[in-house]
């Protein structure tokens, strides 16, 4: 099982379909390499809330995350509101989770510790 320092050295590669979806005990294995990210009920995305002392740096985190992300070419889906910002990781290619996720989510989740 890798760690989340190994998930933050790693970079996401290209999927257009045609592989497997990570199943549901090795996402939730997983998990453990992405404090505070949950998997959904139909095993297919990873999901974090992420909260801020106000507007500017919710605005800021979410920044932060599409320079990051657009660097790996993997995309979230996210809502924002004044203080918090949801963030949610699938693979449409494949329908359901892959490495590239894991690999966003560990990333992101840098962006916000100490």
């Amino acid at each position: 099982m890798s760690t989340v320092c190994d998930l933050t050295d790693k970079h996401c590669v290209p999927c257009e379909g045609g592989v497997d979806a990570i199943e549901r005990e090795p996402a939730e294995q997983m998990l453990g390499d992405v404090p505070g990210w949950k998997l959904s009920d139909d095993g297919k995305m990873i999901s974090r809330r992420f909260e801020f002392k106000g507007f500017f740096r919710t605005m800021s985190f979410i920044n932060a995350m599409a320079w990051v992300v657009n660097n790996e070419n993997h995309h979230p889906d996210f809502t924002a509101g004044y203080n918090y910002c949801e963030v949610g990781f699938t693979t449409h290619a494949i329908d359901g989770l892959s490495e590239n996720d894991f690999i966003c989510a560990a990333k992101v989740n840098a962006l916000v510790e100490d």
